[in-house]
């Protein structure tokens, strides 16, 4: 078989069995979904009354990913985690995915926004859904609304709103959590996991790097065009740094394992504490 075709017939594979290991997991104790998007609203008012009480709010962003991953690879990525963390505690609901977040200034533009695709909001705006999220979940009864970021730039807004919002509810019977373990695994603890594998620190990168591209290609296989991954060596014109070449899905499975552990065990440290 030609290369191009056994890569391309290795992602299939791998796309259907990781796919259908991610819907068993994302599946609460009864059978039902745990993503609030594909409950009706008697079933999730059930599941908030039999004890679901720890809501999940996957935040995404909208940005180049280089020429190898989808502009989406946040978004799709972070579902799918936080649908497994949800399984994993079995009391948690996931909240539709944030996919509009800080990326840079549009005039001029910085950082992402100078590629195409990548969407942008202010700060404010940002924080200001962050917040009339949180309120609403409030309202609706649950007692723990974690926000789980999968992209490093915001992570101080959702830590002001986080601090913000636990000042206000003080003794009202709700916190709100910015949970930084799980970007930390994955910008701090998965690097290092992959350097004891045998990869360098400069193809593992930190965006669209060796460490990036496994972690998609284990979460989210089609949201990797694997036939771009080779023949060229990237750099920050590409929208690239670190090397994708060696990019597996075992080395992702690695990454995926480690960020869904260490935020349940966070998760479950909080809200005992809560």
């Amino acid at each position: 078989m030609p290369l191009r075709l056994r890569r391309l017939f290795l992602s299939v594979f791998s796309f259907l069995l990781l796919s259908g290991a991610g819907s068993m997991r994302a599946a609460a104790a009864d059978g039902h979904s745990v993503y609030l998007e594909e409950l009706t609203w008697t079933e999730l008012r059930e599941r908030i009354a039999g004890g679901a009480t720890t809501v999940l709010v996957p935040i995404g962003g909208t940005e180049q990913n280089g020429p190898a991953m989808v502009l989406g690879k946040h978004n799709l990525r972070v579902k799918v985690l936080a649908g497994r963390i949800a399984s994993g505690l079995g009391d948690a609901i996931v909240a539709p995915v944030l996919a509009y977040v800080p990326e840079g200034r549009l005039d001029p533009p910085t950082a992402h926004m100078r590629f195409p695709g990548t969407i942008t909001v202010s700060e404010p705006a940002f924080e200001s859904v962050l917040e009339s999220a949180a309120r609403s979940f409030r309202l609706h009864g649950f007692k723990d609304v974690v926000f789980l970021g999968d992209h490093g730039g915001y992570l101080k807004s959702v830590q002001r709103i986080a601090d913000k919002l636990n000042g206000e509810w003080r003794t009202q019977g709700t916190r709100v959590h910015a949970m930084p373990e799980y970007y930390r695994a994955f910008d701090a603890e998965y690097p290092k996991l992959l350097m004891r594998q045998g990869y360098s620190d400069a193809e593992i990168g930190t965006h669209a790097g060796l460490a990036d591209t496994s972690l998609t290609l284990a979460v989210v296989p089609d949201a990797v065009r694997a036939d771009r991954l080779h023949g060229k060596a990237f750099s920050a014109a590409d929208g690239v740094h670190g090397q994708p070449a060696r990019s597996n899905v075992q080395a992702g499975q690695l990454g995926a394992d480690l960020i869904v552990e260490r935020t349940i065990e966070s998760i479950r440290r909080e809200t005992a504490r809560h």
